[in-house]
């Protein structure tokens, strides 16, 4: 059995390849919300989301002619969606460790109180880089540069409801990493 979506999307693939713009609308109209769909799998995020996809329709159609296979349009779009969306997840990670990379760490005059204290963000540390990337980033905007949960839903786009709950969950896993690391 032919597959009746497929096989259009595969006539809107050639005729834009020959040429026809109108075509490229159609796959946009059809394909856009799917492509928003995987991004937003990845980054959880609606309008990073919809920024992931138009930036990837960009690439598609740039490379489109360089398509050989016109009925794996479907899957080679979303392949392009999805590492779209790696990157920009890889891209947030190295800001967010950068920033981290300009924190000052207080020194104690009493040399063995500062060593303990090393050692204690040391732990600390290790165990916010074993949390999801997610609550990593709360636990960073509200501790470490001080917005409030409202600022933070902002930032992040969702819900301040999520922010607290994301901040709720982080202290939690927190707690029992650490509890582990000093068994």
């Amino acid at each position: 059995m032919i597959n009746t979506n497929k096989t259009f999307d595969s006539l809107l693939v050639l005729q834009y390849q020959s040429g026809n713009r109108k075509a490229a609308a159609i796959l946009v109209k059809r394909w856009h919300a799917k492509l928003c769909k995987q991004a937003y799998w990845y980054t959880g995020d609606r309008e990073i989301s919809k920024d992931i996809a138009q930036d990837s329709w960009n690439t598609i159609l740039g490379k489109i002619s360089d398509l050989k296979d016109v009925n794996r349009f479907g899957s080679w779009a979303l392949t392009i969606v999805t590492r779209n969306a790696i990157n920009y997840l890889r891209k947030q990670k190295k800001e967010l460790e950068h920033l981290n990379s300009y924190k000052t760490i207080p020194v104690d005059s009493n040399q063995e109180s500062s060593d303990e204290y090393q050692d204690t963000l040391m732990l600390l540390k290790k165990a916010i880089q074993k949390l999801p990337y997610k609550q990593q980033l709360v636990l960073n905007l509200f501790y470490i540069e001080e917005y409030s949960v409202k600022e933070i839903s902002g930032i992040i786009h969702v819900s301040a409801g999520t922010v607290k709950s994301r901040l709720f969950n982080a202290r939690e896993k927190l707690k029992l990493i650490i509890k582990k690391q000093e068994l």
